[in-house]
């Protein structure tokens, strides 16, 4: 089963999420819904999911970049994304603390904006302080595009999308952006949109 996928004009978007005790996460409901966003996220199929994304108000996202989703990437395209895979794992009641400048810029696309791309400038590292799906402490160390796929989520958490991020001359359908510029650097992509 899949849920649903909750898209940009919905009210739960724009909310700042509840958190979750200890309790609530080891309930069966939210150990549910985790295995059910699981599932969703890679059916759709996506890096990250927040539960506002399903119409749930609460502090949960999952996180999941497969190899299989940078097949499409040259080299020098992984690299210049610091991509690399990350394994699956819940981040509940994040804390995000960043490191430096907001100022790598990729595009970034949305589950709940089906369609859409822009560029938008995140920051390189950043720490990440909270429990997963067994309640536990933990704290995570990003760089690169794991960096960026937590800022995403976390964002969302806090009722925030990437279109309150991005450049907004970069803003445009995937289709465009795929037939016209996949190939082209960012900076090109930049010079040529004038930002």
């Amino acid at each position: 089963m899949h849920l649903k996928l909750v898209q940009v004009g919905d009210p739960v978007l724009r909310e700042r999420a509840r958190e979750l005790s200890a309790s609530e996460i080891r309930s069966e409901e939210i150990q549910r819904l985790i295995a059910l966003m699981q599932e969703t996220l890679r059916d759709a199929p996506g890096v990250g999911l927040a539960a506002p994304q399903v119409g749930e108000s609460i502090q949960l996202a999952i996180i999941e970049d497969l190899p299989d989703y940078s097949r499409n990437l040259t080299a020098e395209q992984i690299a210049e994304r610091e991509r690399k895979p990350v394994p699956f794992h819940v981040i509940i009641n994040p804390k995000l603390t960043p490191a430096g400048k907001a100022d790598v810029e990729f595009f970034e696309g949305c589950l709940s904006l089906t369609g859409y791309t822009a560029l938008v400038p995140r920051y390189r590292r950043v720490r990440v302080e909270c429990l997963d799906e067994k309640a536990q402490p933990k704290v995570i160390e990003a760089s690169g595009w794991y960096a960026r796929i937590l800022q995403h989520e976390i964002d969302h958490l806090n009722g925030m999308l990437y279109i309150d991020r991005m450049h907004s001359r970069s803003f445009m359908s995937l289709e465009n952006f795929t037939r016209q510029w996949k190939d082209t650097s960012t900076a090109a992509i930049k010079q040529k949109l004038g930002l």
